[in-house]
């Protein structure tokens, strides 16, 4: 399939593409800026250039919707409101319209569990996306799949991690790594080329837990510390050592209908990062992209 990426030169799209080419599909990466990598192929543009954009659709099988302005541009004011609304309302708009001119009916939305609150700028640009994505779904009779990752961000994106231990700070309370959110669009690129759905599908990507309900539901019952050392009793010091703290209790998504539907089973936990923490110390293991 040829499958265009928007945002082609982002973190998802750089780790996404070379697993696209490994099965045979041809990633087209669209952006504003060039990739890092030579991977796949580069459409210089913007998803805010209509023309431009149904000009790039044309012989294009299914459509990644990932371009956006992201939580952390919110929370850090890095972009303003008209920014969020130009990239992550307008442009979705014009991805689904260019799609419907073009007769593409596959379309993968990456949305984001802010999805569900209006109160920040970036969840509210969300949720009128992922209300763009239904309303085209049902006038041109689209296969959507709208995915809600946790944030993804990766450790070695230096742009907003300093080190791979201020990233671990903020995985530890609960997220999703990144090569997990490129599994979850494999299986549902798998889903919409095996089956047509009744009605576009919304499936939340967390990550994997050690953690079970019933530890979450009884935290540090026997005191604090107590249910992070059932698991990773050898890693306390370790963890101590670079200012994580135990005693959090992370929070995590259901996923029944994640399971369901793609089969997603998250591979990367808690634990992956102690151990990478451990062999690579505060750096962390050094980007796919060297």
């Amino acid at each position: 399939m040829k499958i265009l990426l928007t945002g082609g030169a982002g973190d998802l799209a750089t780790v996404l593409t070379p697993e696209l080419e490994t099965r045979g599909d041809t990633p087209l990466r669209l952006d504003v800026v060039s990739p890092r990598d030579t991977r796949g192929v580069f459409l210089a543009g913007s998803v805010l250039d209509r023309a431009a954009l149904r000009r790039m659709l044309e012989g294009v099988d299914c459509v990644v919707h990932i371009a956006a302005w992201h939580g952390i541009h919110d929370a850090e004011k890095r972009r303003d409101v008209y920014a969020f609304w130009d990239l992550n309302v307008t442009g979705t708009f014009n991805v689904f319209e260019a799609a419907a001119r073009a007769g593409i009916s596959k379309i993968i939305y990456i949305s984001s569990t802010s999805a569900r609150s209006r109160e920040h700028i970036y969840g509210h640009t969300k949720v009128m996306g992922e209300e763009i994505a239904r309303t085209y779904a049902a006038r041109h009779a689209m296969q959507v799949i709208m995915l809600r990752p946790r944030g993804f961000i990766p450790h070695w994106n230096r742009s907003v991690y300093t080190s791979f231990v201020e990233w671990a700070q903020w995985f530890w309370r609960g997220a999703v790594h990144i090569d997990d959110v490129v599994q979850a669009v494999l299986r549902s690129l798998d889903v919409l080329q095996a089956q047509t759905l009744e009605s576009p599908l919304t499936l939340v990507v967390d990550g994997a837990y050690e953690y079970t309900d019933d530890d979450l539901a009884n935290w540090d019952a026997y005191g604090p510390g107590s249910t992070f050392r059932q698991y990773y009793g050898a890693y306390e010091a370790l963890a101590r050592q670079h200012g994580l703290q135990p005693e959090d209790k992370p929070f995590k998504y259901d996923m029944a209908e994640t399971h369901q539907w793609l089969g997603y089973v998250p591979s990367y936990s808690l634990r992956h990062l102690l151990e990478e923490l451990q062999r690579y110390g505060p750096d962390g293991p050094p980007s796919p992209q060297g």
